[in-house]
């Protein structure tokens, strides 16, 4: 498969992240929305990774390193979610809401 496809894909899951980053108001959904650009990046360096592996295929260990990199993004994703997580649910048990126009009237 070319790679134009997985940078295509890529690109569209990015740009549908950054929307609903800064359209959306609800904490969960603009979490997932991180979560998605997060794996667009994650879905460029595998592509690479691969193309590179492709194009060297006489090297042993290549196209490695951006699986590598993957793996460490996935792990400090997995603690984001967690601690996020965690975060929203405590804000909702003290507010009753998850609006983030709301948790920014909490500065003043």
């Amino acid at each position: 498969m070319p790679i134009q496809y997985y940078i295509g894909l890529a690109i569209a899951l990015f740009c549908i992240g950054v929307v609903g980053v800064l359209i959306r108001r609800n904490a969960i959904i603009v979490f997932m929305c991180i979560e998605i650009m997060l794996n667009a990046a994650n879905l460029l360096l595998v592509a690479f990774s691969k193309m590179h592996a492709a194009l060297h295929p006489t090297v042993a260990n290549a196209g490695i390193d951006g699986q590598l990199f993957v793996f460490f993004i996935m792990v400090v994703a997995a603690a984001e979610i967690s601690v996020g997580l965690a975060i929203i649910v405590m804000v909702y048990r003290n507010v009753h809401s998850i609006d983030v126009n709301f948790l920014n009237r909490l500065k003043n």
